[in-house]
């Protein structure tokens, strides 16, 4: 999506059409609507990139930002991974790039926070007849997925957890158990926050909505540099969102959310209370 938009934003800076750029970059019209369109984004290729951008003007430094772009999609590790479904490779590649992420889980722990007993019990059920090879490489994927929570700069996440997802019992007792400690610790990072919209609090922001993320990085001095997209997770597919209006409505919700929830303090509070439900 940032490629795309970011090619979108030069050529109308330039003031030319697809027809106009692609004769002057030696491409087909269909090359110059593939790119701006985000279609088959693994295919993306970083001389093609170049001799789109360098015909509608681009600076070095906008240049060299889209071609960082393609470098991280072709180079992440979740690209050749066989556990990770292609609908989730924008997921990843946007992570890899962003500065926070906001997740607003109505049903299970976001996969950033999941230890492997938690997600290796929730794989098992959602992949009933699976060999325990392919499980294990999902878990495998989802695990190293983790890791940009210990990058640096880190990622900021915050997470709203609805109650919901304390009182589901994955796994077993103990699995949960463990699930709520790690959270409990988690949440207790500088560049972590977790609170949790008990059922106390009634009607909610997110209304009949299901899990969703933003992930965002604002760069005022550098626009193509900027990112900001919502990722709806669906049944075996997600749904991508970058219009302005999408994002700002996202936005506006988890605001909303975040202040409907409990607050940071209040939340661990809340977690070691359930934790002790479970060991009654």
């Amino acid at each position: 999506m940032q490629i795309a938009r970011g090619l979108k934003a030069l050529r109308t800076r330039a003031d030319l059409t697809q027809a106009e750029v692609a004769k002057r970059a030696g491409v087909s019209v269909g090359t110059v609507n593939r790119y701006e369109t985000w279609q088959d984004r693994a295919k993306l290729r970083i001389p093609t990139v170049r001799a789109l951008a360098d015909t509608c003007g681009a600076t070095p430094q906008e240049l060299e930002t889209l071609i960082q772009l393609v470098r991280n999609q072709e180079n992440g590790w979740w690209m050749d991974h066989p556990a990770v479904p292609e609908v989730m490779d924008p997921l990843m590649s946007f992570e890899d790039v962003a500065a926070y992420e906001h997740v607003f889980a109505n049903a299970l722990v976001p996969g950033l926070l999941q230890t492997p007993r938690y997600a290796l019990a929730l794989h098992e059920a959602q992949n009933v007849r699976t060999e325990a090879d392919v499980i294990a490489d999902k878990v495998d994927a989802r695990l190293k997925r983790q890791a940009i929570l210990e990058r640096s700069p880190a990622l900021h996440l915050w997470v709203v957890l609805d109650d919901a997802v304390l009182r589901r019992c994955v796994g077993s007792t103990d699995v949960m158990v463990e699930q709520i400690d790690h959270l409990q610790s988690v949440a207790q990072r500088p560049n972590v926050d977790v609170q949790v919209l008990q059922f106390a609090a009634g009607a909610h922001a997110a209304g009949s909505g299901g899990h969703f993320l933003i992930l965002g990085r604002d760069d005022e001095g550098d626009p193509l540099d900027s990112m900001n997209v919502v990722y709806l997770e669906l049944h075996r597919r997600g749904l991508y969102l970058d219009a302005a209006a999408d994002v700002q409505s996202y936005k506006l919700m988890f605001d909303y959310l975040r202040s409907q929830a409990a607050d940071t303090s209040a939340s661990l509070d809340l977690l070691a209370a359930a934790r002790r439900e479970l060991t009654r």
